[in-house]
């Protein structure tokens, strides 16, 4: 679930490719959410039947793409983790 924050920062995958070098075209973008580059996938969110993602999600999606490409280990987040951010994450914002 989106919070806040990230529903305030939210762009089309339209704007989202016209926002990227290269400009690639949007469906390249919604295929990268489904199906992934190199083990990595977009995040995203279906608002209203149209999927929306943020440009921080863009950045953690070329960091971890860049890694996997430059032979790195790709950046995962455990359940306990990813539970973990999110509690402090509510924790900031007061909830």
């Amino acid at each position: 679930m989106a919070n806040p924050s990230q529903v305030e920062n939210m762009i089309s995958l339209v704007e989202a490719a016209r926002s990227l070098p290269g400009r690639p075209h949007a469906s390249s973008l919604y295929r990268w959410c489904r199906k992934g580059v190199r083990g990595v996938k977009l995040q995203t969110w279906l608002v209203g039947g149209r999927r929306y993602t943020t440009i921080a999600a863009l950045e953690q999606f070329i960091a971890a793409t860049t890694a996997a490409a430059d032979g790195e280990p790709v950046p995962t987040r455990t359940t306990r983790r990813r539970d973990t951010a999110i509690r402090a994450a509510e924790r900031d914002l007061g909830l």
